[in-house]
């Protein structure tokens, strides 16, 4: 049994015991978990006696191997009870398709898989805190946030895979790169716990996630979990309903597996929200666009949609005067927004970005065509966006307060589970119907809408 391990660190600072099994690689994976620990202050240690807690990093490649960091795991947990599995036989299915470790050591605190030295370090940390620090204790866990406290920006991944004619983002950030699901979920976690309210999943195309690492397996909190959009949001809903948080999902693209993700908006674990980039419905423009779904295609998921969960509200944006576009290319785009009853829309008259390849394509509007395009856009998503609005005129609903002056007894601004914050519209908060009843910055209240006032609500706190 190969072992490595370090000592001599200050008596005050907790005890990690380390246990290395397996090849080099795992033995790398170790110098880097080892690395990680010495530099926040904890002592590591290859014996049991005094260890705050035992990391066992493991093989699983022949029987003897498992048979050996099976043995070691249970070794590990009669000396010293506290124990965290991490390495290849954390990855190794058992019967049935549990974990093999946790089936056969059920105590264990956690279990990773192989290269997963910020998984190993969230489990330590849960079980043993980090040793002050004078200097990077000034930083909070979540880092540095420019968000109000109460809401926050969860980015899973960088980068994206298209390449729409109109967009330069590949040549600026690459293909895309998914977040290892365990350190987004750890980041989750972390910011629920700092008080957020909101977390807002963003990246250039949510609903891609896990798609370049093939939707591996990551783990978090010992327990596998695939990378990908489904499996992300069902454990950022686990996450959020302790807290009463919201999860709020933007930029998904409109494939067919995002009908998944709707009965968990049904029942309440993920926001009944979608932000999804259209950007036109005419067959032909999307062609020249290269966009990867067509204009029939979005209006029916957009009822299927709608049939799983008849809350969802829907924000889109969209470009006038693409090049080529005609007018009645552009009345199908008009028709569209009528037929799919978009909840929030925004437009942009197209402008040529430097190093787009639409700007190649024949057909180039004017710039005045461009625009008087754009205004008639606006002025029907603004009729639709009414309507929708006028429909909640009644209705009890949950307001997430953003500003509450004058102690929160006068009323205040916030946001519905309709309204993202910066892009969308508020709830103006009259003053509560209960003299007794205060409103407050980063907290929820119940509210009973008035009324419709453009793009906004009117409502009163109860």
């Amino acid at each position: 049994m190969a072992q490595n391990t370090c000592t001599d660190s200050a008596a005050s600072s907790p005890k990690i015991a380390f246990i290395s099994l397996g090849c080099p690689k795992a033995l790398t994976d170790s110098e880097l978990i080892l690395t990680q620990l010495r530099a926040e202050g904890y002592e590591t240690s290859k014996n049991y006696d005094g260890a705050d807690l035992v990391v066992v990093n493991t093989c699983g490649f022949i029987d003897d191997a498992v048979k050996e960091s099976l043995d070691t795991i249970g070794e590990a947990l009669a000396h010293n009870g506290r124990v965290i599995v991490t390495g290849c036989l954390g990855a190794k299915a058992g019967e049935g398709g549990g974990k093999l470790v946790q089936q056969v050591h059920p105590k264990v605190l956690a279990v990773t898989g192989p290269h997963a030295t910020q998984a190993v370090m969230d489990a330590v940390h849960r079980h043993v805190p980090r040793p002050h620090d004078p200097f990077m204790d000034l930083v909070p866990a979540t880092g540095v946030k420019l968000t109000p406290r109460h809401y926050a920006y969860l980015k899973i991944s960088e980068g994206c895979n298209h390449r729409c004619t109109f967009c330069i983002i590949p040549s600026l950030r690459g293909d895309l790169v998914s977040r290892p699901v365990g350190e987004v979920l750890g980041d989750a976690r972390a910011l629920f716990e700092s008080g957020v309210k909101e977390l807002l999943v963003i990246s250039q195309d949510t609903s891609a996630y896990g798609v370049d690492v093939k939707y591996r397996t990551g783990f978090f909190d010992g327990q596998p979990v695939k990378t990908r959009l489904l499996d992300l949001c069902t454990r950022l809903g686990d996450l959020a309903a302790p807290f009463g948080a919201w999860v709020r999902l933007h930029y998904v693209y409109p494939y067919p597996h995002v009908d998944d993700i709707l009965p968990l908006m049904a029942a309440g674990r993920v926001l009944p929200y979608l932000d999804v980039p259209f950007q036109h419905a005419h067959p032909e423009v999307l062609k020249r666009m290269k966009r990867p779904a067509s204009g029939e295609r979005n209006l029916e998921r957009l009822a299927r949609w709608r049939e799983i969960c008849p809350e969802l509200v829907v924000r889109s944006t969209f470009i006038a005067g693409f090049p080529g576009e005609t007018e009645a290319e552009f009345e199908t785009l008009l028709d569209f927004m009528r037929e799919a009853r978009i909840d929030r829309a925004g437009c942009f008259a197209y402008s040529p970005v430097q190093g787009a390849a639409a700007n190649e394509l024949p057909g180039m509007l004017s710039q005045e065509v461009r625009e008087e395009r754009r205004a008639r856009f606006m002025a029907v998503a603004e009729q639709v966006s009414v309507a929708q609005l006028q429909r909640r005129v009644g209705a009890l609903m949950q307001v997430l307060v953003d500003h509450a002056p004058a102690l929160g007894r006068k009323g205040g601004v916030g946001r519905s589970y309709a309204d993202a914050p910066e892009i969308d519209g508020q709830v103006r908060l009259l003053p509560p119907e209960k003299a007794s009843k205060t409103l407050k910055a980063g907290e929820f209240t119940r509210a009973r809408i008035v009324a419709a006032d453009g793009h906004d609500l009117v409502a009163v706190p109860i």
